[in-house]
């Protein structure tokens, strides 16, 4: 069997460490072909050192000179890139047929949409390009005659709670009631609204359940990461908007449901391990060893589940808003959220400021058709300028 050639875009992030995890046990299946990142350059080196990719991206031409230096010191021979241009290069020329898209926020679009026009298996960690551009990646997909297996956890547990007939044929729904996104609720899921104006990133970093990046981290905490994930689930799966539910459930075991018609419900189990979703998207639709521990049901003391406290998690009301209006909403909403979750971890905006600035972009800014990638790109820079605006009037 020949081997899966693998593109990972953003390598040096949790999701990009873990896809290389099983890939390292598994080198009779897949073979890295590229490998991107922005500025760890030193673990980048050090995954090109072991993997040998035909080709290697970074930001900025600084860093590139870095990555040369320390790979023609060990004599390996992959082509280094840099900037946005050089990611489309890495899917276009590097051979691969399966790209994980793993660039967390924004940055991951253009390179994700790049991959859907490209006609790549694309294991899409990157919600934002789904946020941002849903109808045009979608239609990307379509045009390019590629897949799209998601990775995020709970859209990875639905996909394979669906009937396959469902996923090939979405509109036809076959006896889907709702999707259930769990949710762990974050460190502060008991703590009252008014009792975490003096949070700090490291107390919002402290993620009980999984291990992530700081910025996915703030977003569990805000809950803002699971009302990008029904924007996600809707795009994905096609149910309306009213059929996505968000359920809060502490254990994270149930990584998802899907309720269906009759009244049964399938639901995926499993340790709160990112290889798990990675390992299935990598092999489907085999299964293979995620090197994660099974599941013990008989150690599980109770799994609970309850609706969220809208008024506590101000983000996911504000991405369900974004969502009903649609066009370029979304994209407002993700933005002006990037900005304010990079301030209170580098500049000391108040956690509970997070949701105030995506609230005042998502007022001050209209929403158009997001037609084009040029209309989303233009509505994404002007919501950060925006909430740039608006965090240095708060911090006055």
């Amino acid at each position: 069997m020949p081997l899966k050639q693998i593109a990972i875009l953003g390598s040096t992030g949790s999701i990009g460490v873990n896809t290389l995890d099983v890939i390292r046990a598994h080198p009779d299946r897949f073979e890295v072909v590229a490998l991107t990142a922005a500025k760890q350059i030193e673990r980048l080196a050090e995954q090109c050192i072991e993997f040998k990719p035909t080709i290697a991206v970074v930001a900025d031409a600084e860093g590139a000179a870095k990555l040369t230096q320390l790979l023609q010191a060990k004599k390996i021979a992959t082509q280094v890139l840099y900037g946005p241009e050089a990611l489309a290069r890495a899917i276009t020329e590097s051979g691969c047929d399966t790209v994980m898209a793993a660039i967390v926020g924004a940055a991951g679009l253009v390179p994700a949409l790049a991959a859907a026009k490209a006609g790549k298996r694309i294991l899409l960690a990157n919600k934002e390009a789904l946020v941002m551009s849903g109808n045009l990646f979608m239609q990307a997909m379509q045009v390019g005659g590629g897949e799209l297996l998601p990775i995020d956890s709970e859209h990875n547990a639905i996909f394979q709670c669906l009937p396959d007939r469902f996923t090939k044929n979405p509109s036809a729904h076959l006896g889907v009631e709702e999707l259930w996104l769990t949710a762990s609720g974050g460190p502060f899921r008991d703590r009252p609204l008014v009792d975490l104006s003096g949070i700090t990133p490291e107390q919002a970093c402290a993620h009980p359940n999984w291990v992530m990046g700081r910025k996915i981290s703030v977003d569990s905490a805000t809950m803002m990461n699971k009302g990008l994930e029904v924007i996600e689930a809707y795009w994905l799966f096609g149910l309306p908007l009213e059929k996505i539910k968000v359920l809060i459930h502490p254990q994270s075991v149930v990584h998802s449901m899907v309720h269906y018609r009759d009244g049964s419900v399938l639901a995926q189990m499993g340790q709160p391990d990112m290889r798990t979703p990675i390992a299935y998207g990598l092999a489907w639709p085999e299964r293979i060893d995620a090197g994660v521990a099974p599941l013990n049901l008989t150690q599980l003391s109770g799994l609970s589940f309850t609706e969220p406290n809208f008024a506590q998690f101000p983000c996911l009301s504000l991405a369900f808003a974004a969502a009903k209006a649609g066009g370029t909403t979304p994209a407002v909403l993700n933005a002006a959220n990037e900005v304010a979750v990079a301030a209170f971890l580098d500049d000391g905006l108040p956690y509970l400021s997070i949701p105030n600035v995506v609230e005042h972009c998502l007022n001050a800014l209209p929403s158009v058709a997001a037609s084009s990638l040029e209309t989303i790109l233009e509505a994404d820079a002007l919501a950060r300028r925006t909430a740039n605006d608006f965090i240095r009037d708060i911090k006055r």
